[in-house]
């Protein structure tokens, strides 16, 4: 018999995601069978994943339910080239025994290049200094540049993006603290952190990246209390989600002028024209950009198949998804 793959982005998305070399590369495995009718319809996808044993999924892909599933009676997996699998997975996955694998690792290691990106220029005060020499000065801003050396780091969440940037921050000589109920102290001792309390972290870190997930118990949970306990001249960054933050709480914090904020990410998106996240002196807004975008969305592709490898080689994936895990992923 042979493995048969469905690809059920349609064109337009796949291309974004998966190269021509990855579809030959998932050709050495069996037939792979692409979705042509252009749309991410229940029907398109159903028609695609007919007879598969493996399906590719990504942004846009409507919720593996039943009646889609019935038309897969032998599927073993689906492989998720994005990011949170909530979108697709339905408990009709679970109850077949269907593999979930999530593309959260490679998004997050972009993530994670981003805020080491922003950490370093914010230390720098990058900002200010470009906007001072465009204006005709030259140095004013110096006695405020600070090096990745010998500060203290905060991170907010230790899930894939945040370990990375965990990971990337032991090039420096540096202090990292991490605040993450889901890890205990040996895990963040393990990885380089030490854990600690929010409030603790707040109050010590000379930089505060934001990496937990959206979830009831992170709404709004940067708000008035915790940004009055950052230390002066903090960096905040936020690269998850914008509902973590209490926007209007950040704004008036910034309006003092006394800590300085990277936002990558706002709640809604994008934010009004008018935005005060716009104007701030001490504010840099990017427009969610930390994660993959253009050439760096083929990660996703060739991590894609190298789940499909390790699937095949009877190993666990290691973006595997289970169905206990969904409580406390973004």
């Amino acid at each position: 018999m042979t493995l048969r793959i469905a690809v059920l982005p349609p064109a337009g998305s796949r291309q974004k995601v998966l190269a021509e070399k990855h579809l030959e590369q998932l050709k050495q495995w069996g037939k792979v069978v692409c979705n042509v009718a252009g749309s991410n319809d229940p029907e398109a996808i159903r028609k695609t994943i007919e007879g598969a044993d493996i399906a590719i999924s990504s942004w846009g892909t409507p919720s593996l339910d039943g009646s889609i599933l019935d038309a897969a009676p032998r599927l073993k997996a689906v492989i998720h080239a994005a990011g949170t699998v909530k979108p697709i997975v339905t408990p009709e996955l679970w109850s077949r025994g269907i593999r979930v694998s999530s593309a959260n690792g490679p998004l997050g290691k972009g993530v994670a290049e981003t805020a080491l990106g922003l950490t370093i220029a914010s230390l720098k005060n990058m900002w200010k200094m470009s906007r001072d020499t465009r204006q005709g000065g030259w140095g004013a801003e110096k006695p405020r540049v600070r090096e990745l050396f010998d500060v203290t780091v905060g991170v907010i969440g230790a899930g894939k993006a945040g370990k990375h940037y965990i990971k990337l921050l032991q090039n420096f000589d540096v202090t990292v603290l991490l605040a993450d109920p889901f890890v205990t102290a040996e895990q963040a001792e393990a990885i380089g952190a030490t854990k600690v309390e929010l409030e603790q972290l707040l109050n010590r870190s000379d930089v505060v990246s934001i990496h937990a997930p959206s979830l009831p118990s992170t709404y709004k949970l940067i708000n008035s209390e915790r940004l009055a306990q950052m230390k002066d001249n903090a960096i905040l960054i936020n690269t998850a989600r914008g509902s973590i933050i209490d926007e209007p709480a950040l704004i008036e914090e910034l309006q003092k002028e006394r800590i300085f904020a990277c936002i990558d990410v706002t709640d809604p998106e994008p934010p009004t024209a008018d935005h005060p996240f716009r104007s701030l002196n001490n504010c840099v807004l990017t427009s969610h950009i930390a994660g993959s975008v253009t050439n760096g969305l083929y990660r996703i592709g060739k991590y894609a198949v190298q789940e499909i490898e390790l699937l095949l080689n009877d190993k666990r994936m290691d973006g595997e998804v289970e169905e206990k895990d969904m409580a406390f992923l973004a």
